[in-house]
């Protein structure tokens, strides 16, 4: 039996790659006779990257940055030096996990970090740059990233602004005569594991505000702060972002790349699946085991667990999902593309302590896999 192991991160608390090597150990734990082929995949989410770099042999650049407080950090990025190509990770210097608890702030924070990576990129002499954009601490639109370029951000009396959505309440232009000039010759793709739209009750500051550490009524101010940006960017640069389908990621960083930088939004997991040749390994698989934090019906609007699944079913071939939470009632639209859905928490523990012993968790959960298709095979041979 050829088993391919191709799990997504689970969210703040283990590595892709951490993930498949647990789920494998639980398999051989089993002693289960098979064939393990791992394969984490990354679907624009924190992490996607660092597995982009390993997949491709990319070269590491190492470069002097800021966090989203504007503390100073370094941070890397991944380059193709033939194809003149960056693979830059937002999470490095604008993320979440670069801040305590009591440190968030998305009325605060800005996503000028990533800007200053993209910038040494276009030093290097980057022509296209690869943006994955999950795990931001951000809901700034792109205003940072844009302002660490060379953009300025004015009020009505044209002075410039702070680019914190605090300070950019009092927007009334954006001046993009100082970008730099290297930017007409480079294309900007934008990953996003996520469909949710610029705007509205479904959109970036309500969905993804909370998460950042947005209050209820900061939610409304982010918001309002988004709606009055794409005013601008509608009025002054004919670029309508409220209707761009994964427009809400990343803070609105999606939407705002796309309006000032004609940026272009890809699927995150189907670009990962094709640069890194996945159906080439799936082709010689009999089962697929996939898994990230939790598996519902978010999954299937694009997330990296779907992607594989999607692409094992067109193939015929069985798949297992593991993932610290599923839903608890059966789901026709989720049976078309997982056979069995596995909680990997045992035990009733709070959901800190269940991220703490993921890894733990997983390779249980990947022995007792083992032992069932072991059973399956000897009724089957009976």
């Amino acid at each position: 039996m050829q088993i391919l192991i191709a799990p997504n991160a689970f969210k703040n608390s283990l590595a892709a790659d951490q993930a498949a090597i647990a789920l494998a150990e639980g398999l051989k734990e089993s002693g289960l006779i098979c064939s393990l082929s791992c394969f984490p995949i990354g679907d624009g989410g924190d992490g996607t990257m660092k597995l982009l770099i390993k997949h491709l042999c990319l070269n590491t650049v190492e470069v002097n940055t800021i966090d989203p407080l504007g503390r100073p950090i370094k941070a890397n990025y991944g380059y193709d030096q033939k194809t003149a190509t960056a693979y830059i990770e937002m999470a490095d210097a604008s993320g979440i996990r670069l801040l305590a608890d009591n440190e968030l702030n998305p009325m605060k924070a800005t996503s000028q970090g990533t800007g200053l990576m993209i910038k040494d990129a276009l030093v290097r002499g980057a022509r296209y740059i690869i943006l994955g954009v999950g795990g931001s601490a951000t809901v700034d639109g792109a205003c940072g990233i844009l302002s660490a370029m060379g953009a300025k951000f004015l009020d009505k009396k044209g002075e410039e602004l702070k680019v914190s959505p605090l300070e950019l309440l009092k927007l009334d232009r954006i001046d993009l005569s100082g970008l730099d000039k290297r930017i007409e010759y480079c294309r900007f793709t934008v990953l996003t594991d996520v469909k949710n739209k610029l705007l509205g009750s479904k959109g970036a500051a309500f969905v993804f505000g909370p998460q950042k550490g947005a209050s209820v009524e900061q939610q409304e101010i982010l918001d309002d702060f988004l709606e009055h940006l794409n005013c601008i960017w509608t009025t002054q640069l004919k670029k309508d972002a409220s209707r761009l389908i994964g427009g809400g990621a990343a803070g609105g960083v999606a939407a705002g790349l796309w309006a000032m930088l004609d940026a272009e939004l890809l699927n995150g997991i189907d670009y990962f699946l094709k640069v890194t040749d996945f159906d080439k390994k799936l082709i010689k698989a009999d089962l697929l085991i996939t898994g990230e934090g939790a598996i519902d019906l978010q999954t299937l609007d694009g997330k990296g667990p779907f992607g594989v699944a999607y692409r094992a079913k067109a193939l015929g071939l069985p798949v297992i999902g593991v993932a610290g939470n599923v839903p608890l009632q059966t789901n026709e639209q989720m049976d078309a593309y997982f056979d069995i859905l596995i909680p990997t928490g045992h035990g009733a523990v709070s959901l800190e302590e269940l991220k703490k012993c993921t890894a733990e968790n997983l390779e249980r959960t990947g022995k007792l896999i083992g032992k069932f298709l072991q059973f399956a095979s000897k009724k089957t041979v009976k």
